[in-house]
């Protein structure tokens, strides 16, 4: 701890210094609070679109092997074209939410592809859109760990050291403070006493 100045400026900067801690250390605890409740509702939501991508995973396994057909090439329907994302803050950390996926724009020959080509595309654009807005989530879920690691550490320094400190350097000041004054008072009285007893000895000497 570093050493601090036993005077009453010193002591004013201890108290200014302690009152703002106090008044920022409520506002990262709710902070804390805040981002702890946002990253359980995006695991939520992210486990939701896994059990989701599970699902629509199942279902293509059930005609993916008419995939192997060699005339039939579905790549292209299949290009992103575009990820649209919007930045939403949370807690005051910023964080990409997924908004769509789209694809480039392909026309369908029905007269010279298979009955099932249409339906089986759309199922394989949903699983790349779920598949992308999955690690969207995982994303944010990163960020806003990262941002609560950093609140966690500064609320444990306003609680655990900080403000601690500040207390017990007020408390130096003020002993060694007063102890000054009590002195001083100690002081001022030895020093009328010998005053009054010149006093009265040059009277009697008279």
């Amino acid at each position: 701890m570093a050493k601090i100045k036993l005077t009453k400026g010193e002591l004013k900067r201890q108290r200014d210094s302690l009152q703002q801690f106090r008044h920022y250390l409520p506002i990262l605890q709710l902070k804390k609070k805040q981002l702890q409740i946002k990253i359980e509702e995006i695991r939520r939501v992210l486990a939701e679109k896994i059990e989701a991508f599970s699902l629509l995973e199942d279902k293509i396994r059930q005609w993916q092997g008419l995939l192997a057909d060699p005339l039939i090439d579905i790549k292209p329907w299949l290009e992103v074209e575009r990820v649209t994302t919007f930045i939403m803050n949370i807690a005051g950390a910023e964080v990409p939410v997924f908004e769509e996926v789209s694809f480039k724009q392909i026309s369908i020959d029905y007269y010279s592809t298979p009955f099932w080509i249409d339906k089986g595309i759309q199922q394989l654009r949903d699983f790349i859109a779920i598949l992308i807005e999955i690690e969207i989530l995982k994303k944010q879920i990163n960020i806003l760990e990262k941002e609560l690691r950093t609140t966690t550490q500064r609320v444990n320094l306003f609680e655990k050291i900080k403000i601690p400190e500040c207390l017990n350097n007020i408390r130096i000041i003020r002993i060694y403070l007063g102890d000054m004054q009590a002195n001083a008072v100690g002081i001022g009285k030895i020093a009328k006493k010998k005053v009054a007893e010149r006093t009265v000895a040059g009277t009697t000497t008279l």
